[in-house]
């Protein structure tokens, strides 16, 4: 047996082992790649060079990012953007069948871009929109199910933390890139469920009387604009080279502050530190995640694992078309138990090397990967977004899983498309000139 193989089978299984029986999935990392190195150096030397590899793997200018755009969505969750967006989305949507759960669609993609988190999305548009499409006559099931299916186009579209993430553990690759990249994937992801949404409402005559004046109209407009600004400021910053990424996420932070505090004077300072908090704790749970990550990543790269399961797949066939769908389908299931951080860190330096020899580029198969893992978050029985939707929602899971069946459908259509044609990740950002 190969030390390649070797390792593979004993990070494999420890892995396994330790998830089934509850052990965090940061300590279940660390242990399992510790391990999968004793064979080729002594205990003492590879719980050294684990730690180093947890502080190299941390020293990195870019992560900044991560606290930054993790404390600016969580400002803007707590000042009041998710109302403004809804009306913003109720405009635009008129009386088109289902028109609510229309706005509920539109408006996770705006509140999911700002706030950069599906479960924030799906716990914000939940509680505002569910009980008057409820009123409305809307069927508790079908109202959670299109807020469940939508939630996770804020992490396609950007900014996105687990972009930055796929970012640091692929090597190179560019987060202006990725976040441009990100855009048309997660509009088409949320028109298909608006096409599900207008056939389901006629199927089941689902119609709202959203009017409004032109001067309602101007002033939601008015009230929305600030928000959409961020999103102009943050982006266009980094577009047009005025800042990084790392401090475009400053720059949303001051914003959003600033809009928060003074603008819709919708928190107070004493909010201020239960923000800070909640930022830091989730801060500090995704940072220890890309530390102890990077032992695994060093111990693949170091015994050639990678290499391993790249000539695995590349022996079984040389169609890229089927190489693709295997991975797709390994990710898919991967999303379903595992969140999307370890989930990255874990598999891009998997698959990476085998999509480029492929011809596949970075950027393209960064949005792939990530797009597979966001459905990951809709699906049992781990995930997030659904679990937050159906608790907001107050329905069972059993229930709006049969809801839920038509997006899926809608949504892998989207994913074959993505997977397929490189033009539809890579169009946007060629033309910027961020690639």
């Amino acid at each position: 047996m190969t030390i390649s193989l070797l390792s593979g089978l004993i990070i494999l299984v420890l892995l396994v082992v330790m998830l089934l029986l509850g052990v965090p999935i940061a300590i279940a990392l660390g242990i399992s790649s510790v391990c999968a190195i004793l064979p080729i150096m002594p205990f003492d030397v590879a719980v050294l060079t684990a730690s180093q590899r947890i502080f190299s793997g941390i020293s990195v200018f870019s992560l900044l990012a991560i606290p930054f755009f993790i404390l600016a969505g969580n400002i803007m969750n707590r000042g009041g953007i998710a109302i403004r967006l809804i009306n913003l989305a109720k405009m635009l949507t008129g009386k088109m069948p289902g028109a609510l759960a229309q706005t509920n669609v539109l408006a996770n993609m705006l509140f999911g871009s700002i706030s950069g988190s599906g479960t924030a999305a799906a716990s914000a548009m939940g509680s505002i929109i569910g009980p008057v499409e409820k009123e409305d006559g809307y069927d508790p099931n079908f109202s959670a199910a299109v807020n469940i299916a939508t939630a996770p186009t804020g992490l396609l579209i950007p900014p996105s933390n687990v972009m930055i993430t796929y970012a640091l553990v692929s090597g190179g690759a560019s987060v202006s890139a990725l976040f441009m990249a990100g855009y048309i994937p997660g509009i088409l992801w949320g028109l298909a469920c608006m096409i599900v949404v207008y056939f389901l409402a006629k199927k089941n005559k689902f119609y709202s009387n959203v009017q409004m004046s032109g001067k309602e109209k101007w002033n939601v407009l008015l009230q929305a604009l600030p928000c959409l600004l961020l999103i102009v400021v943050v982006i266009g910053g980094i577009i047009g080279g005025i800042f990084t990424a790392t401090e475009g996420s400053v720059v949303a932070v001051v914003y959003s502050l600033v809009l928060s505090l003074f603008g819709y004077k919708s928190i107070k300072w004493s909010d201020l530190p239960a923000i800070f908090k909640e930022s830091a704790q989730m801060t500090g749970i995704i940072i220890f995640l890309i530390g102890v990550s990077s032992i695994m990543s060093w111990v693949m790269a170091f015994t050639g694992i990678p290499q391993l399961v790249s000539e695995g797949l590349l022996g079984l066939t040389d169609n890229k078309v089927i190489i693709l769908l295997l991975i797709n389908v390994i990710l898919l299931v991967v999303g379903t138990f595992m969140d999307m951080t370890p989930a990255c860190l874990i598999f891009t330096p998997i698959f990476l090397p085998v999509c480029t020899a492929l011809g596949m580029d970075v950027i393209h198969f960064g949005i792939m990967l990530i797009f597979n893992l966001c459905i990951g978050t809709i699906t049992p029985p781990v995930g997030t977004t659904l679990f937050v939707g159906v608790k907001v929602g107050g329905v069972t899971i059993e229930s709006v899983i049969k809801q839920l069946l038509l997006y899926f459908g809608a949504i892998f259509v989207v994913l074959m498309l993505v997977t397929y044609i490189p033009q539809i990740s890579l169009w946007l950002p060629t033309v910027l000139g961020v690639m």
